[in-house]
């Protein structure tokens, strides 16, 4: 089975910026487009509160009319994703890609996104989902479970999307950072574009020896890479680095024990996808 780029779609603000990075991808990776989107059932407003204050006759009526609002909500959402589904296909196709698919889905989306794990290449999501349009530094409920779950890479987009020309990847030297340099050399969304090889300095033995390394191949595979050996806070250092370079996407390895790991999807992490004003690339 092909698999596909998992795009999830909501109707957010971000819509727009989400489809832009999933056409990005679609065209660098040669893979086709799926678009993603979940009904989640939302809280229901309990009539059971009243209980005690009316009679059983009305609270009978009123269970029965919130039921039906709730079956017309339903229809009217289901109609409402469907449109939008439609429109994000125009969009796509307008951007010349070829194989586009659509799937909604009633329940979670990080179990949604789950159940078709085996059609995954790449799962592209917006930074924060609707109910915080306009307050794009809020972080949608799904994305921390989502990135501590998901098998494939997931990339996480802020309002707008620009096509990068360089990304950032930190690297420490331990086990998860060349699995995450291996991931990066092996994958093809991110060749092509200028790479910055950074490492902040820990008492990893033999760090520098293993930049040099890492450095070499990724230049074996003709990777154009700059390479900087940093000191001082993680999470300050990097952000600084990212901002003075100009880096046009970040490449973070998922969850471990060691500073820089936790960094990556500890709270500095989601403090840093908060912040981030350009798309971060998550792998597992």
């Amino acid at each position: 089975m092909m698999t596909k780029i998992i795009t999830c779609v909501d109707g957010s603000a971000m819509t727009s910026a989400v489809t832009e990075a999933a056409v990005w991808a679609s065209n660098k990776l040669s893979k086709p487009i799926l678009f993603l989107h979940t009904l989640e059932k939302e809280q229901q407003h309990g009539a059971d509160d009243y209980t005690g204050a009316i009679g059983l006759g009305a609270r009978s009526a009123l269970l029965e009319e919130m039921t039906k609002l709730d079956e017309q909500r339903s229809k009217v959402a289901l109609q409402l994703g469907k449109k939008l589904l439609e429109y994000v296909t125009h969009q796509a196709e307008a951007a010349g890609v070829e194989e586009i698919e659509s799937l909604q889905r009633h329940g979670d989306l990080v179990d949604s996104i789950d159940d078709i794990e085996g059609q995954t290449r790449l799962i592209v999501i917006g930074r924060s989902g609707k109910g915080h349009d306009g307050n794009f530094n809020a972080l949608g409920s799904n994305i921390e479970t989502l990135l501590r779950k998901a098998a494939h890479p997931v990339m996480v987009i802020p309002d707008t999307f620009k096509i990068p020309v360089s990304f950032m990847i930190a690297y420490d030297g331990r086990a998860t950072a060349e699995k995450a340099l291996q991931r990066v050399i092996d994958g093809g969304l991110l060749h092509g574009l200028h790479c910055h090889l950074v490492s902040v300095k820990n008492n990893e033995s033999n760090q520098k020896d293993k930049l040099a390394t890492a450095q070499q191949k990724l230049e074996e595979k003709g990777f154009n890479v700059t390479v900087s050996f940093i000191e001082g806070n993680i999470h300050e250092s990097l952000m600084k680095y990212k901002e003075t370079h100009n880096i046009g996407l970040v490449v973070m390895g998922a969850f471990g024990h060691s500073r820089l790991r936790q960094f990556f999807l500890g709270s500095n992490t989601l403090k840093m996808l908060e912040r981030s004003k350009v798309p971060m690339v998550v792998l597992r």
